[in-house]
């Protein structure tokens, strides 16, 4: 029995045909190191020089346990991969949490790479969604060395967690299925993951409920330099779990063309190994093989389908696996022939154009299979299995061709000739249009993504108060420039707020209408609640009363069996901003029962509860009742929005309860809370997220207003 051996340096363990001073760990820092910082490549170093790039916690005092960086105190080390080491830090201003802090090794801290994570970091800080790990920071050691700050997930790998729970199939389905939602989000953001894997989906429990968290977004996007063969062969070795996920097209190593669609077949390799246990290919064989080989498997080779895979298993393996999957080995077979397997073969297309286009495609189908509806994942043709034979075995059917061509040249020469030259001209005809339509979409999709990319920008420079240059890239695009897909949902939002911004609520109106419109199953239903608010204002503000009072039923109708605290009070808050008719005030009353008995702990979000049930008290003519409320909002709020709209309801409560003094103090102290109004550059997330809660505070001093002016006529008259 050989015994193994251990690289004198570094520790890692080499294989047993590896040369001497050959140690795959250590060459690909030298080799990456290279590619980073134009040092060449790997083979271009002195032979002694595979040992002076080794990164160790010795080579920076700074970032040891218990040393600060920046306003980061590291605490602990979390784990060290090929790219960086994790810690857990402290952040001690402005505001004091644990997070992860992941400082990248030495040879990658040239210009050139600190500039992509400079650029990263802003796009990857605009991803807001649950099953994302954010990113809050980044920043540069006193050695010049970047880093990232992250949110900390204390989890653990997504198929670790579903083997040690014995999930069943349905709910290893649930937890990818946002995992999808997660991976769609950041395509809509323009943001590829490009090394999904499992160690890379944490899972972790809030409130004893699984919560899937994708982490490492864009890091490696933001490292990424020119490579090598050398440097390739040497980092899938670092990485011994990547080139089981790496899709056709990465694995051809030109760095080029690698769109979200690479991003589908690392998420089919993940469905397949939650769903067999295996992955499509071993990685322990693809490493074994060598680059070469495993290139030309991961781009040439079809893998078995997951009903196939799971029946090769041996007996011991197969029961482990159904085992783990809490059911037995033939009822697990049976479960994945047919929509599965074809679900995740249809991820697995070398051909990235058989793929599924989105995230939400690929979720959407698997939703389709657990309500036994048709899938769209099905067989590849006949003719498809025919191309792609012919594709492996080129040789052997040009001879055969060449064969027949021959036999049927002797038969009737003239006969063939007539109808090949009528085929090669209509098949002519068919690639020139074909070509057309293809640069025609492909002209549409790259003005489509420029514009995407000018309004992610824009909503940077916002966040970051800098107008003039934000109003710079803005100026040409409106609601129709970008068509209603669901990838540019996210940008015709950002052009609604824009509007909102700039005074123009007729354009702000139809930007979000179009947003909605783009994507009406909304995704983030809790964001899509906010937005039907907004827009709800918009249409008061444009004095459109019919087209308030249809988006009221629309939203009535769809949010009032929601148990969403906040979205339940969204929607009564958006059916009481005007008069509600009696039937609209009914289904109110049942959502105001719900938000009313809820038990908050948050002192914010209990006031905010107190308004809406003044507001509600209100529209019901109770006025005394409303005036109690809102006094006592009035003393506990620490916000000057909710203080403005209570103030403002107060006015026009005490109004209708002749309490003229009172009514004028309320009204005179919200108007000065509306004149000191917040604007984006000074409190940008105060105004620009929650601009809505202002203006219906304008509204109903709007109707203080006219209340007053109605009662100062009739004391005239009465005189």
């Amino acid at each position: 029995m050989t015994e193994s051996r251990k690289c004198p340096d570094c520790g890692t363990a080499l294989p047993p045909n590896a040369p001497p001073g050959q140690c795959p760990a250590c060459l690909f820092r030298i080799g990456l190191a290279a590619a980073a910082g134009g040092l060449g490549t790997a083979t271009q170093l002195p032979p002694d020089a595979r040992h002076t790039l080794k990164v160790e916690p010795a080579d920076a005092p700074g970032e040891a346990v218990g040393q600060t960086l920046g306003r980061y105190k590291l605490l602990e080390k979390l784990g060290e991969g090929g790219g960086g080491v994790v810690y857990v830090a402290e952040q001690t201003h402005p505001v004091r949490r644990r997070v992860a802090l992941k400082v990248i090794k030495l040879g990658m801290d040239t210009k050139a790479v600190i500039a992509r994570f400079e650029v990263e970091r802003q796009a990857l800080a605009m991803m807001d969604h649950p099953n994302i790990a954010k990113v809050f920071d980044a920043g540069t050691t006193e050695t010049g060395r970047p880093y990232f700050v992250m949110e900390l997930v204390r989890g653990i790998r997504i198929t670790d967690y579903c083997d040690q729970n014995h999930l069943p199939t349905r709910q290893r389905l649930d937890l990818f299925i946002k995992v999808c939602q997660a991976i769609q989000h950041a395509h809509q953001k323009g943001i590829i993951h490009r090394d999904i894997k499992p160690s890379n989906l944490l899972v972790t429990l809030h409130d004893g409920v699984p919560v899937p968290k994708v982490i490492d977004f864009g890091i490696a996007k933001a490292t990424e330099g020119r490579l090598t063969d050398a440097t390739v062969y040497t980092q899938l070795h670092q990485f011994i779990g990547t080139p089981a996920y790496i899709s056709p097209e990465q694995a051809e190593m030109s760095g080029l063309d690698i769109d979200t669609r690479s991003d589908i077949y690392s998420l089919g390799v993940l469905l397949y190994e939650l769903l067999t246990g295996k992955t499509p290919f071993d990685a322990q064989a693809l490493m074994a093989s060598g680059i070469d080989a495993m290139r030309r498997t991961i781009r040439e080779n079809e893998p078995v389908r997951p009903s196939t895979k799971l029946a090769t298993l041996q007996g011991e393996e197969l029961t482990t696996t159904a085992k783990r999957r809490a059911s037995d080995a033939p009822k697990l077979i049976h479960l994945l022939q047919g929509d599965l397997d074809w679900i995740v073969m249809k991820c697995l297309e070398k051909d990235r154009t058989r793929r599924y286009e989105t995230a939400n495609g690929l979720a959407a189908d698997i939703t389709r299979h657990l309500n036994n509806e048709p899938v769209i994942a099905r067989p590849p043709s006949t003719a498809y299995r025919f191309q792609k034979a012919f594709r492996r075995n080129r040789v052997v059917f040009a001879a055969t061709a060449a064969i027949a061509v021959a036999l049927v040249a002797g038969i009737a020469a003239s006969t063939w000739q007539a109808i090949r030259a009528t085929r090669a001209e209509r098949e002519q005809v068919r690639q020139r249009l074909e070509a057309e339509q293809a640069r025609e979409r492909e002209t549409r999709m790259r003005q489509q993504a420029e514009v995407r990319e000018k309004i992610a920008l824009a909503g940077a420079l916002v966040d970051q108060g800098d107008l003039n240059r934000a109003e710079d890239l803005m100026v040409g695009i409106g609601p129709t420039t970008l068509e209603p897909t669901v990838a540019n949902a996210e940008s015709i939002r950002f052009l609604g707020k824009w509007n909102v911004l700039n005074n123009r609520p007729r354009e702000a109106a139809e930007a979000l209408a179009l947003s909605l419109h783009a994507n009406p199953e909304g995704g983030d239903v809790l964001n899509t609640s906010k937005l039907y608010v907004q827009l709800a204002c918009l249409w008061i503000e444009l004095g459109d009363t019919d087209a308030y009072e249809r988006l009221r039923r629309d939203t009535l109708a769809r949010f009032a069996r929601s148990h969403d605290f906040l979205i339940r009070y969204r929607t009564a808050q958006l059916g009481l901003l005007l008069p509600p008719n009696a039937e609209s005030l009914e289904q109110i009353r049942i959502l105001i029962q719900t938000v009313a008995s809820a038990d908050l702990e948050d002192a914010g979000m209990a006031s905010w509860q107190k308004f809406l049930l003044a507001l509600f008290e209100y529209r019901q003519r109770n006025y005394a009742t409303a005036v109690q409320h809102c006094e006592q909002v009035t003393k506990l709020s620490s916000q000057d929005r909710l203080a403005a709209c209570s103030l403002a309801l107060l006015a026009v409560s005490e109004y209708h309860v002749r309490h003229t003094a009172e009514a004028g103090a309320a009204y005179d102290k919200c108007q000065d809370l509306l004149n000191s109004a917040p604007n984006p550059i000074n409190r940008p997330h105060e105004y620009w997220h929650d601009w809505h809660d202002w203006w219906f505070a304008r509204f109903l001093l709007r109707e203080a207003e006219e209340l007053a002016n109605s009662n100062s006529v009739e004391e005239s008259e009465k005189q």
